[in-house]
């Protein structure tokens, strides 16, 4: 277990310095009520870390996952011609739609 006296704390600077980084704007205001709230979620991950002993290996699942699809296999396809056999309109081997946004978009 980790030590309880051992406090990770993040600064009002060191917020202000990630934010700049992400291009956050944020107020003096936001960053003072930033900074203890980064700290406590810190502070939750380093008592996390220390629940797991070595002997337990890390895992992204509680239960083993294993893929349940079917093996990628390469079959052929339908020609242009084919594809486009069923289409109203046909221009330049491409299916012809009405335009739906004018000129101004």
């Amino acid at each position: 277990m980790p030590d309880s006296a051992a406090r990770v704390e993040i600064t009002r600077d060191e917020v202000a310095h990630l934010a700049m980084l992400a291009r956050i704007d944020l107020s003096d205001a936001e960053l003072d009520h930033l900074a203890p709230q980064l700290t406590v979620i810190l502070e939750s991950v380093a008592s996390i870390q220390g629940v797991a002993g070595d002997d337990v290996p890390p895992t992204s699942h509680a239960l083993p996952l294993t893929n349940v699809f079917r093996n990628d296999v390469v079959t052929p396809g339908l020609t242009p011609e084919q594809a486009l056999s069923g289409a109203p309109e046909v221009e330049q081997q491409r299916f012809s739609v009405p335009r739906i946004l004018g000129d101004e978009q």
